[in-house]
């Protein structure tokens, strides 16, 4: 394994940042952690859309004044 200096010292000459090497490293040590993350991404954003329902939404949304006071 790479000692800590090695990966990230000045011989790579490309900055990494402290939060990343901090996960670089927890994820190398958590494996399970990544099924996790992958399951929440497909959640969050790997979601099919129903073109004709978001049209729908569109056309039923109430337009909303730029000055509510109005």
């Amino acid at each position: 394994m790479m000692k800590h200096t090695e990966k990230y010292g000045p011989a790579s000459r490309a900055y990494v940042s402290e939060f990343d090497q901090f996960m670089h490293d927890f994820l190398a040590r958590h494996p399970e952690v990544e099924e996790d993350r992958r399951r929440g991404w497909d959640i969050w954003w790997d979601h099919r859309v129903d073109l004709d329902e978001l049209d729908q939404q569109r056309e039923n949304a109430v337009s909303v004044k730029p000055y509510v006071y109005d």
